[in-house]
């Protein structure tokens, strides 16, 4: 029997939430994908984990043993992960660095270099992490640290803000939008949403903007890999993006135009390391991160502040 650690991860969403559609939900996940994975998995087991009826779900009583199981398990596998890893490099001067698509934007080479400059003889490992990986590696203990974009669900994490950068939608040049100088979230709620594949509740819920939906009107969600795939979808009119406004400076091409998206919070770009891995290298990556931005406040302020131009 090998039973994998994403049916084991479904598994207790819905054990937790006695409910499919919640579980689905959390888990940004198709029910009907949710429910066979489930099946397979009693089909595995040889036993009914879960009663369903039209009105309720509710545990049996191998049900309620093996989630206890589960939750073991997983807390072991990601526990053992970390452990590995950090066993792996210990007494090593290296520091992984991972970090999203567009890292700290302009922010980005006077912090390397700044730090390059202090720390000659630590060796740093820069690895762009897949959009299925809002943790940039920090999940699974593949980095050190990580330039990324709360919210994450992920706990235990300890973070530097570097800065707020507004949120744009991306459209293709013929959306119904696409003319406007500024979008209210709540005209977009009803339009699919590009989000990655990654299952962080919190990170998928704050780009598909649960914080400004009601109950029973649940985002569409069109999963993306990449950002040159999201931007073909957005361009062919499929789906619609939302993006930090870098992108308006960044990805300029036939097809998208960027609007900003208002009122909204923004999109905070920060340095994150775990609390359970403490490292001297990664105290001094964070100073330095932190002189950095101090000192550069006119490029701080440029990146909070852009100038977005609407050109279909």
């Amino acid at each position: 029997m090998d039973v994998n650690t994403r049916r084991l991860r479904y598994f207790v969403a819905v054990a937790e939430e006695l409910h499919f559609s919640r579980a689905a939900a959390r888990l940004f996940v198709a029910q009907q994908a949710l429910s066979k994975q489930i099946r397979e998995l009693e089909a595995e087991l040889g036993v009914t984990l879960l009663n369903r009826t039209t009105r309720r779900v509710e545990l049996t009583e191998d049900g309620e043993h093996f989630l206890e199981v589960a939750r073991g398990v997983l807390e072991a596998w990601d526990d053992g992960l970390r452990r590995v890893r950090l066993a792996s490099r210990a007494g090593q001067r290296v520091l992984r660095l991972g970090f999203v698509v567009g890292a700290a934007l302009e922010l980005t080479r006077p912090i390397l270099a700044e730090f390059a400059r202090r720390h000659p003889d630590v060796e740093l490992r820069l690895q762009e992490a897949a959009l299925s990986d809002p943790s940039c590696g920090l999940a699974d203990g593949s980095s050190d640290l990580a330039i990324l974009r709360p919210p994450l669900s992920l706990a235990g994490v300890q973070r530097l803000p570097l800065f707020v950068e507004p949120v744009v939608a991306c459209l293709g040049s013929s959306h119904r939008l696409a003319g406007r100088s500024m979008i209210s979230p709540t005209e977009l709620l009803d339009e699919p949403l590009t989000v990655g594949g990654g299952h962080d509740a919190a990170w998928r819920g704050f780009w598909s903007l649960s914080a400004f939906r009601t109950e029973g009107h649940p985002p569409r969600i069109v999963e993306t890999s990449s950002p040159t795939e999201e931007a073909e979808l957005v361009a062919s009119g499929v789906a619609t993006a939302l993006t930090g406004a870098a992108m308006a400076r960044y990805l300029v091409r036939p097809g998208l135009v960027y609007v900003p998206v208002e009122p909204h919070p923004g999109s905070e770009v920060s340095l994150a390391w775990r609390e359970d891995a403490p490292s001297e290298v990664v105290s001094l990556f964070v100073q330095a991160a932190k002189d950095v931005r101090d000192a550069e406040r006119d490029l701080v302020r440029g990146i909070e502040h852009p100038v977005v131009v609407n050109s279909p």
